[in-house]
């Protein structure tokens, strides 16, 4: 699908002073349909990319349903039984990222299925740590896109959002943006009549997302990352010992 920008992000891109060819950022689609059945979250998370395009961002863009990804929180789940696990390459495009943008539907009011197992694998890996014995996501910046015809977007970014924070993930202002059609049946994001691409409260709030999360990666990289001062977890145990199932704990 072609993404047309309105005269206003159009503006914004041709008047941008800043540089952001450095950036790097990852869209994981948390949608339960494979490639190449439409997703209606792709063509929100395709109006972001477009901005992030044109600014000059490095992008990728996967679903994460597309890979074989296993349960559980571990950084490799093939050595805790599972005979497959696409998880470790996920996690490597994760860490070549300055921008994580999770995008889910909803379902019964919540995020998908898919998007819960994605964070509890980001959760497995959140205990490791930097050159600087910070956490390992310190340093990089998060939002999120939600879409559906039933009502959620808020309580969806709500749990996204908390739980990238809780990981370490910088969450920059207004860093969520959704649609939904009226409540009930009836047309998804990408549907003929919708009203879903050229809904300017949808096009404002992930326009003001999107400049969000370049800026608050533009000014982090610019430091050199999160200062690492009072948060050092090389310093402070907290507790966390061999015995310790929680995922924190490493030798």
């Amino acid at each position: 699908m072609e993404i047309r920008l309105n005269q206003f992000q159009k503006n914004l891109i041709s008047e941008n002073q800043w540089d952001f060819s450095d950036l790097k950022a990852l869209f994981i689609n948390c949608t339960l349909k494979k490639t190449p059945d439409v997703s209606h979250t792709k063509g929100l998370i395709d109006l972001s990319k477009t901005i992030m395009d044109k600014a000059g961002v490095s992008i990728e863009d996967i679903r994460a349903v597309d890979y074989d990804i296993a349960y559980g929180v571990y950084p490799d789940m093939k050595e805790h039984g599972w005979e497959k696990d696409d998880w470790p390459e996920i996690f490597k495009m994760v860490m070549n990222a300055d921008i994580v943008i999770i995008g889910s539907p909803i379902w019964l009011g919540e995020k998908s299925s898919v998007c819960q197992k994605v964070i509890e694998r980001l959760y497995g890996q959140s205990g490791e740590l930097n050159k600087d014995e910070q956490y390992a996501y310190y340093g990089r910046v998060a939002g999120c896109l939600i879409t559906g015809n039933e009502d959620g977007v808020k309580h969806c970014a709500m749990g996204i959002l908390y739980a990238m924070q809780h990981l370490g993930f910088v969450i920059p202002p207004q860093a969520d943006a959704g649609w939904i059609g009226e409540v009930g049946p009836g047309p998804s994001y990408l549907d003929p009549d919708s009203g879903g691409p050229d809904n300017d409260f949808t096009n404002r709030n992930t326009t003001f997302m999107t400049w969000n999360l370049l800026h608050m990666a533009r000014m982090i990289k610019d430091r050199g990352g999160i200062p690492a001062f009072g948060n050092q977890r090389g310093k402070w145990t907290a507790g966390c010992g061999p015995e310790s199932p929680n995922p924190e704990y490493r030798k």
